[in-house]
This record gives C-alpha cells, structure tokens and sequence, in this order.
C-alpha cells in the first residue's frame, strides 16, 4: 500500500512536469498548426541554463525566472527568423525537417557547452527534506512542483477563459484568418504564443531537472511524452494538456514502477484506447470525433 501511495504522488508530479512542458506545445499545434519539435531541446537547454545560474550564483530561484526568459527570446526568434516563412503551407513535414534540424543545433550546442555527463541540479534548499502522508515519507520538493504545476494550470486557465488575451487566443485556435479579419495582428498573437510556450519548456527544464538530472537524449524522451499527451488530450486545449499530462504521467510511472519492460508500451497503450474512443482526443476541438 505504501508503495502504491508513492507512486501515485510521483505519478501526480511527472504529470505536473508534463503539463509545464505539454501546455505551450498544445497551443502552439492548436493556434499555430506548427509541429514544433524543438521542444524536447528548449526543456534541456532551459535546465543546463538553470544548472549554471545554480552553480554560478548559487540561486535556484534566480535559475527559475532567467532560463524561461532566455529559452523564450530564443523561441521569438526562431518564430520570427524561420517558423514565420512556413505558414500556410499544406504540408506539415516543412515544420517537421526545420524543427527537427533546429532541435538538433539546440542540442549539439549544449553538449559542447555542458558536455555529455549527467548532471545533476539541486533544488532550493527551502525545499529540502521529506514530508509525511499518512505513512509515507516524500520529498518537499516534488511536493512544492505538485502544487507548482496546479497553480500555473489554473492561472493559465483563467487567462485563456477570463482575459482578452485568451479569447483572442481561443479564437484563433478555432479560425485564425477571422481573427485576423477582425483587425488583430495574429503574427503578434502566433509570435507571443511561440515564444511562451518555448518559455515554458525552458520553464519546465529547471524544476525537472532535481528529479530527472540532465543529460543528452532527455530532450528525446521528454519530447516523446509531450507529442503523446498532446495527442491524447487533443490539439489546442489547455484541459486537454492538463488531464493527458496526468493520465500518461501516471501511466508512465506504474509502468515503470511495476511492469518496466513494458512501461513504455502502456504509454502507447493508453493513446490508443483514447484515440479509438475519441480520435480528435479527450478535448480536441481540431479533428473532432467522426
């Protein structure tokens, strides 16, 4: 029992790091219609961003605010420089070629930079030790991301659902060319939507980076997680982003916590029941179910 509790609270704590990561990728697919495979890069240069403001200034904090920042101009870049010369094309492998060779660059770049070792971040020594559920000691920190992950989520609900800025955002989801229609420049809206998300990859590398270290092909499986949650809770959803990064967080966990010569098969697993449910994903607005 006890060790089934634990796993659940790290199911619950790899869904949140998920869900940082799956959230922009969820928006940039849904808005954009850009298949952004840079993704798994950002997440790992943002946390070897964070292991140097750590080391250099002994800030874990600090580590948290810079790296988002960096990975995000960056982002605004690429979108600016490169994305932005690919819209309105009908195939989507243009995105996938530039992309992937831009996640490419990002990550032999790193590796001359931090080397090809695992490295391994601490966390914020406010956050250190354990704290006891019921019989189970578990650390504070996994804790303090648990809770982390529910506040961004809410916060970005209520700016999807409550702002201007989310219903512009909403609405261009649905039909970018009446949002540009009514007056609104929607390459500030796509640019500002790319450069966030890329953010919260950055974002989501510093807080995993205590629990997952860092090293040269995390950027790969991480990547492949975020695809499979934006696929299960379907394209350009926040609810989508936040109940699939929970569902796979929590598979991919017992998986590897009770069967792991299949823990990755129940991945799959999971996405195939959900697409043969519902094949536009749990919430997909693009795709609707047939």
């Amino acid at each position: 029992m006890e060790n089934f509790l634990i796993q659940l609270l790290n199911g619950f704590v790899s869904g949140m790091l998920l869900f940082i990561l799956a959230a922009g990728l969820s928006l940039i697919f849904g808005l954009m219609d850009v298949i952004a495979l840079t993704h798994g890069a950002f997440y790992l240069l943002g946390g070897y961003i964070g292991l140097t403001m750590v080391r250099a200034l002994d800030s874990f904090w600090l580590a948290l605010l810079v790296a988002p920042l960096v990975v995000g101009l960056l982002g605004l870049v690429i979108e600016n420089f490169f994305i932005r010369r690919l819209y309105g094309r009908a195939r989507h492998l243009d995105q996938v070629l530039l992309t992937f060779g831009m996640a490419l660059i990002t990550i032999d770049l790193t590796r001359a930079q931090w080397g090809a070792y695992v490295e391994s971040v601490s966390g914020p020594p406010q956050l250190a030790g354990q704290f006891r559920i019921f019989s189970v000691d578990f650390p504070i920190y996994r804790l303090a991301l648990l809770a982390f992950g529910l506040l961004l989520a809410l916060a970005l609900w209520l700016i999807i659902n409550r702002t201007r800025l989310g219903a512009i955002v909403r609405a261009g989801v649905s039909d970018a060319q009446m949002v540009s229609g009514l007056g609104i420049n929607i390459q500030s809206v796509f640019a500002g939507v790319f450069a966030f998300g890329c953010a919260l990859a950055g974002l989501a590398g510093v807080v995993g980076a205590p629990i997952l270290s860092l090293y040269p092909g995390l950027d790969s499986e991480i990547l492949i997680l975020a695809l499979v949650v934006v696929v299960v809770g379907g394209l350009g959803t926040l609810e989508g982003a936040f109940f699939g990064s929970l569902l796979i967080g929590l598979a991919d966990t017992f998986g590897k916590a009770f069967i792991p010569e299949f823990a990755r098969f129940l991945i799959f697993a999971v996405m195939a029941a959900v697409l043969l449910i519902r094949p536009g994903g749990l919430f997909g607005l693009k795709g609707a179910d047939s």
